[in-house]
């Protein structure tokens, strides 16, 4: 069978773009080299529990467009997103608000918070910063950076602070508000019984085949598709003719416990440098589990190699120069269209992702 498109990858990226042209009456192929669809976003049940298999997503967006486009493949519940961090033996909330601020300073109000953080970064006396750190400092003060930047950071990176372009952090999010809801977006919350369903529905009509490997695929019957959406790495698509793009990736250590509730909250972030991972997930509180054990994940930031999972994009102004040499000959592929956070090289929240997606089928 010959296919007007054959997708590379059954993530949220290809599969809107299969159901928008599956709508439009074209005949797509969807491939992914894994076992299951849904790419990032894919959800394991375990005792009762959706177990977020490659981190915590939480959907959130200010368009009205995506949050109704969404919500035709799934109900969502009112889950907001309140992370808190955890400095040695001290809690604070996140995003820096005036419950992080009374927490550091004991103080109550927005101006003395203001006062507070003018006072720190005027004793630094950073003109011009030169690296991420010098960056933090000017815009959050010694306090806020030391305890709930500078060790998240680090680990993430895998790269002290200093050694880090400043343009990594262009701002950072301060609010004089005693509000926790860690997103401005107007719409937020999780899918009633996960992910997947809606993956799921935006593949019907396609054909889906998996643990597929384009390449071999390629090989074996070139003249499958009229078209090609590729949502792998660009530079692996090239065979890495200009080299390799870096990536951080995440190493997940998941575990199940005789309790009813470890922690509290879905998201903890762990910011003291000295403990090796930078957060831990307690899946059931995305969907107000009451089951009666829980599981736990850790997350490991490292360093990407062959045969693990890229997930962040080091868009420094090394990798940037290199992307845009694979950018260039991506725009001179006839029937090769690129997309997703892998075919762009940039990090995408999920609703980036389908606005991207619907873009492209509508140039189709």
């Amino acid at each position: 069978m010959k296919y007007d498109y054959l997708i590379v990858g059954a993530g949220l990226y290809g599969a809107v773009f299969a159901h928008e042209m599956t709508a439009r009456g074209k005949r797509c192929l969807v491939i992914d080299k894994r076992g299951h669809i849904a790419g990032n976003i894919y959800c394991q049940e375990q005792s009762g529990i959706r177990v977020h298999q490659y981190g915590a997503h939480i959907f959130h967006t200010s368009s009205r467009r995506i949050w109704e486009y969404v919500n035709r493949f799934a109900e969502f519940n009112q889950y907001i997103n309140s992370p808190v961090a955890v400095y040695h033996d001290e809690l604070y909330n996140l995003p820096f608000n005036m419950n992080t601020f009374s927490r550091l300073w004991g103080i109550r109000t927005p101006e003395e918070a203001k006062a507070k953080i003018r006072e720190q970064i005027a004793a630094l006396d950073i003109a011009e910063p030169k690296n991420l750190e010098e960056q933090a400092l000017s815009l959050v003060g010694t306090d806020v950076y030391t305890k709930l930047v500078k060790g998240y950071t680090e680990k993430q990176w895998g790269r002290d602070c200093k050694a880090l372009p400043a343009f990594i952090i262009k701002r950072l999010p301060v609010r004089f508000t005693y509000d926790n809801n860690y997103f401005n977006d107007r719409y937020q919350g999780i899918p009633i019984g996960g992910y997947n369903q809606i993956v799921e529905k935006l593949l019907l009509g396609s054909d889906v085949r998996l643990k597929t490997d384009y390449f071999e695929l390629r090989g074996k019957a070139p003249e499958l598709a009229e078209r090609t959406l590729f949502t792998g790495m660009i530079d692996t698509f090239y065979d890495y003719r200009f080299g390799a793009l870096a990536y951080r990736s995440v190493r997940f250590e998941t575990e199940e416990l005789p309790i009813e509730n470890y922690q509290g909250n879905a998201v903890v972030n762990y910011t003291a440098r000295e403990v090796p991972y930078t957060r831990i997930i307690e899946h059931k509180h995305f969907e107000f589990g009451k089951q009666p054990s829980t599981i736990i994940s850790k997350e490991f930031p490292m360093e990407w190699k062959p045969g693990i999972e890229p997930y962040y994009p080091v868009n420094d102004a090394e990798n940037t120069a290199l992307y845009e040499k694979y950018a260039a000959l991506a725009s001179q592929e006839s029937n090769v269209i690129f997309g997703g956070r892998l075919g762009h090289y940039r990090y995408y929240d999920m609703d980036k992702v389908i606005a991207a997606a619907l873009d492209a089928a509508e140039k189709e």
